[in-house]
């Protein structure tokens, strides 16, 4: 059964997503920019419960062990992030200019994940969850799905594959003119992103994460070159691949189709690049602080002898 606090905290967020919902529906001249443009339970519910358990697992956690505020700010970063790009009129601003849609899939993708993987806050999401759902979080068939899809090869396959997928001409023109092929594009950009950087990101040794630094390091680096000949290709068009921008009409008409792929695809070829490098020099720390985990359990005393010659330069 459901705690009486949980039921509370379910019917809350409900009552508020309708209230959210009629505002967005019959009032949206009067909302700030900040509302939705085009509300949507699932990705109001899909951001607000794992806030809720995450604050309830903090709350149960011991305070010597609880998550470091840098990594909750991170969390919280992360998920403001993807809620800005999709639930924020920015999201009437990506559906009419191709290099905004990119930006939005770069922070669905990429910066949102990014900081969420890199607050590593499954523990204490899971801690807060009601143990029914924590139950259902944790089942067998859950766990084997996770396994499979977090194999280096497939999570870099996916992470690389999903993203030319969608920016196949038709599959992008058929996904932006349908609302449930782009909800199903949208939950795919944020899923892949998550498992992805959650598989790089991982900060546990390769026994608990059952990958290697090494590996890790390979998939930052290895995504980065079909991202970057991705964005080359449509930047470097000469041709108007994108047609539904103007057939839809952009909101800045003084920038022409060609001009708004060429940024469309800078923004597909440079952030990426940079996310990869960056998440590279994290995964070389994380092996850093592994080492030197390892160096204090082998010496006796617990005292870490270093030697001079280690990689890490101490």
């Amino acid at each position: 059964m459901l705690a009486s606090t949980d039921v509370r905290a379910a019917l809350a967020l409900a009552a508020a997503s309708m209230v959210l919902w009629w505002l967005c529906r019959f009032h949206a001249a009067a909302l700030p920019a900040i509302a939705p443009w085009d509300f949507s339970f699932s990705w109001f519910f899909a951001t607000t419960f794992p806030l809720w358990w995450y604050w309830r697992g903090l709350r149960a956690t011991e305070l010597a062990e609880r998550p470091s505020r840098w990594r909750s700010a991170a969390f919280l970063i992360g998920m403001a992030a993807i809620y800005i790009v999709l639930q924020t009129r920015f999201e009437y601003l990506a559906e009419h200019m191709f290099f905004l849609n990119r930006l939005q899939h770069v922070v669905m993708h990429h910066l949102g994940p990014f900081f969420i993987a890199l607050a590593w806050p499954w523990p204490t999401i899971l801690r807060g969850m009601p143990e029914r759902v924590r139950r259902l979080a944790l089942a067998p068939p859950v766990l084997r799905f996770l396994h499979i899809v977090r194999q280096p090869l497939l999570a870099a396959f996916l992470f690389v594959g999903l993203i030319a997928l969608w920016l196949v001409p038709a599959i992008h023109f058929r996904a932006m003119i349908d609302p449930r092929l782009y909800l199903v594009m949208n939950w795919s950009m944020v899923g892949d992103g998550v498992l992805f950087w959650s598989v790089v990101l991982d900060r546990r040794d390769r026994a608990r994460a059952g990958i290697s630094f090494g590996m890790r390091a390979a998939l930052a680096i290895g995504v980065m070159f079909p991202q970057i000949l991705i964005g080359a290709i449509i930047a470097l068009s000469r041709h108007d691949l994108y047609g539904f921008y103007a057939w839809c009409g952009r909101i800045y008409p003084g920038i022409g189709a060609l001009d708004d792929q060429a940024y469309g695809g800078l923004i597909i070829w440079i952030p990426p690049a940079m996310m990869s490098v960056a998440s590279l020099l994290l995964v070389l720390d994380a092996l850093r602080r592994a080492e030197e985990k390892a160096e204090k359990q082998r010496t006796p005393g617990g005292g870490a002898r270093i030697s001079a010659s280690s990689w890490t330069g101490r």
